[in-house]
């Protein structure tokens, strides 16, 4: 028998989360890779407990179970891009893409100024395509080898690729974020990327200065002897030709042209794959093992580098790192992990919970900028405990669209708020759809990478500076 359903309190909604964020702790002190399943199975214990407080309270496990699908439903898209990353960083590898980019890179860029010039590179490339994550598992992966190649901290290089991925893909009228969050406070498009300009372009600019400075005061340390063992090694093991440059000029057209991710990065892989078969007949036969056809090597080692792993060897053995990929399979902890997440934020959401809490925030909201405040604080909240992007523009952006309205705000106020802290957290919590992935993609922890994501990390605060010093807060006019 089912008793009548009562809404969780404000204590009861907390505890699953603060269960949750303690397990997560005992897993920081206690673990290296948090990922290879305990951050799983806390998000998995938190749910439980979640669960076993909603029961309690009335609501039916057929509801949960329906509201866990539904979130798991959301992060499909991201679960199939996923899966492409690690099939195209695979076929890169072995078709000596990502590796001629670092080789060109090294002789490109200058070490005091590379910091500056991933950021740089990383947003043009983001801004003309709309995916930062399609920037990242390309370029970024790129950039990150380069910046290994020069001595650099992975994380600090990872912190410069994911600020200027992210600057791209807020502002970029391509990206599906972008266009979410107009669409959610109900402004129009353009409107929207221009009053983000405010908050976005300062963010940028101090972003970019950090950078400089950094490279400035480390490269006196970088190697240039390290440098050329490292393009020494790449030029013995690899083919280098400028005809590779065509597979990522290619791919970025396709992703221009507004071909949709999962087709654009299929495509990318496949290109990958012919590249390898022509390019790299030397790689070809040696990960596959067979020499007297090339049929079966070719099909044997481009197949390996979709699904498993791929480790090159070179004549410098400290380099081979740079030359490894996961492939599909590399991905699998992380999908279980947005998996476990979407599960927890299914639970929580059929259980009211995450309701009472952003509803709870509400009562306290007294002037304009507290009204942003609490909008930014719900977004970051929503990427932690929902663990997507997408939710953490759509949820607040729902909640807090009548509250906007009332106090005479105008749309694109809190259209910016949901990008300014809705988009841009999501890559700085681990759990997240967004964090998981590039922590995978770069193989940088995203505890490790979190404090040098400049831009990441800023963007939240220009807009609540903005807020409370009451810059650039559009509000309607009489008798608009």
């Amino acid at each position: 028998m089912s008793k009548a359903q009562q809404q969780p309190s404000l204590f009861e909604s907390l505890i699953p989360i603060v269960f949750l964020i303690t397990l997560l702790s005992f897993n920081v002190l206690f673990w290296d890779d948090t990922l290879q399943g305990a951050n799983q199975v806390a998000l998995m214990s938190a749910a439980a407990l979640s669960g076993i407080l909603g029961l309690r309270k009335g609501f039916t496990w057929t509801n949960m179970r329906a509201q866990i699908v539904k979130s798991i439903s959301t992060a499909m898209p991201a679960i199939l891009i996923l899966l492409l990353i690690g099939a195209l960083a695979g076929t890169w590898l072995i078709s000596g893409v990502v590796p001629i980019l670092i080789y060109y890179g090294l002789d490109v860029l200058h070490p005091a100024i590379f910091l500056f010039a991933a950021v740089v590179a990383s947003g043009i490339v983001s801004l003309a395509t709309g995916s930062s994550w399609s920037t990242i598992a390309t370029i970024g992966v790129a950039l990150l080898g380069i910046g290994d190649a020069m001595g650099y901290d992975k994380a600090i290089v990872a912190g410069a690729i994911i600020s200027g991925a992210y600057f791209g893909d807020k502002i970029s009228p391509l990206s599906d974020t972008t266009n979410l969050a107009p669409a959610v406070a109900g402004t129009d498009l353009f409107t929207h990327i221009k009053y983000m300009l405010y908050t976005t372009v300062p963010s940028m600019t101090i972003t970019l200065i950090i950078f400089l400075v950094m490279g400035f005061t480390n490269s006196a340390t970088l190697s240039e002897t390290h440098i050329n063992d490292v393009q020494q090694a790449i030029s013995q093991t690899f083919v280098i030709t400028p005809w590779l440059f065509l597979v990522p000029a290619v791919l970025f057209t396709i992703i221009v042209l507004k071909v949709p991710p999962l087709p654009a990065l299929g495509a990318g892989v496949l290109l990958g794959g012919v590249a390898a078969v022509i390019f790299q007949p030397q790689i070809i036969k040696e990960l596959s093992g067979v020499s007297h056809n090339y049929f079966k090597a070719s099909y044997i080692a481009v197949m390996q580098a979709v699904y498993g792993n791929t480790a090159i060897n070179t004549p410098n053995p400290a380099m081979n790192d740079l030359f490894t990929a996961g492939g599909m399979a590399g991905m699998l902890q992380t999908i279980w992990l947005i998996i476990s997440a979407m599960v927890f934020g299914g639970i929580m959401e059929a259980n009211g919970m995450l309701k009472k809490i952003t509803r709870s925030i509400l009562k306290l909201v007294q002037k304009d900028s507290s009204l942003i405040a609490s909008t930014a604080f719900s977004c970051i909240f929503f990427n932690i405990t929902a663990s997507d992007q997408y939710i953490s523009i759509v949820v607040p952006g729902e909640m807090y669209h009548d509250a906007f309205e009332d106090r005479g705000l105008k749309p694109e106020v809190l259209s910016r708020t949901l990008e300014d802290s809705g988009t841009v957290t999501s890559v700085l919590v681990p759990w997240n759809t967004g964090g998981a992935t590039q922590a995978r993609v770069l193989g940088v922890p995203t505890l490790s990478y979190l404090p040098y994501a400049f831009f990441n990390l800023i963007s939240p605060l220009m807009t609540l500076l903005f807020a409370y010093l009451h810059i650039k807060i559009r509000k309607f006019k009489k008798g608009e």
